[in-house]
């Protein structure tokens, strides 16, 4: 066998070897797209398990009180207080182009726990297929409680879902921060004050 035909068979051989390594990172990429993306963020709170709950699982439509990223929300379509079924609208700019709906399932006020479902979003990325959140407050002692949110996510595309995951974890973060405050001082929380409440609680 001459030189050149052994360096034209270890040509080929490196081609063949780039190709299926291409191929099986082209698969994977693809799966990592279809696949739901999922995280949890959670916070302690210095107040009772059942004091967090009337804000998050007892008072589900009025959630702009304590949210930064929301600018108002309602009730809707018939729900008029939180429990199994209660539906809200989340607002997420003042011309209310941008916004979702949420339905409240799985409520389990004795364990203080129920599963928002996102059924529509309007100019938000989501696939609302798979998309949706577990609240839970968990009580520590009888004056303290770990407020906790179990995200789950696809998003429409579904490419964009682990590109965006941090800013979807920190904006969910802030939430349950916020939660803290509100049920803590009774002040609502808007975009404008959330970043001086927030050096409060961050050092």
């Amino acid at each position: 066998m001459t030189n050149g035909h052994y360096i034209n068979i270890i040509i080929m051989k490196t081609k063949t070897i780039i190709c299926l390594l291409s191929f099986c990172l082209l698969s994977f990429g693809l799966y990592a797209q279809k696949k739901a993306q999922n995280f949890t963020v959670s916070t302690e709170i210095d107040a009772p398990a059942e004091e967090v709950w009337k804000v998050v699982g007892e008072d589900f439509g009025a959630v702009a009180k304590s949210h930064p990223q929301v600018v108002s929300s309602d009730y809707i379509n018939g729900s008029l207080k939180g429990g199994e079924g209660a539906e809200r609208v989340c607002n997420l700019n003042e011309e209310g182009t941008k916004y979702v709906h949420e339905k409240q399932i799985e409520y389990d006020p004795e364990n203080y726990t129920f599963k928002a479902v996102v059924y529509h979003a309007e100019s938000v990325p989501m696939n609302t297929d798979y998309t949706h959140a577990i609240y839970r407050v968990i009580p520590l002692t009888e004056k303290t409680s770990k407020f906790e949110i179990e995200m789950n996510y696809r998003t429409k595309p579904a490419f964009l879902g682990w590109i965006i995951k941090g800013k979807y974890k920190n904006t969910l973060s802030d939430y349950t921060l916020a939660v803290k405050h509100y049920v803590m001082t009774g002040e609502p929380v808007t975009k404008d004050n959330f970043k001086s409440i927030k050096k409060k609680y961050i050092q």
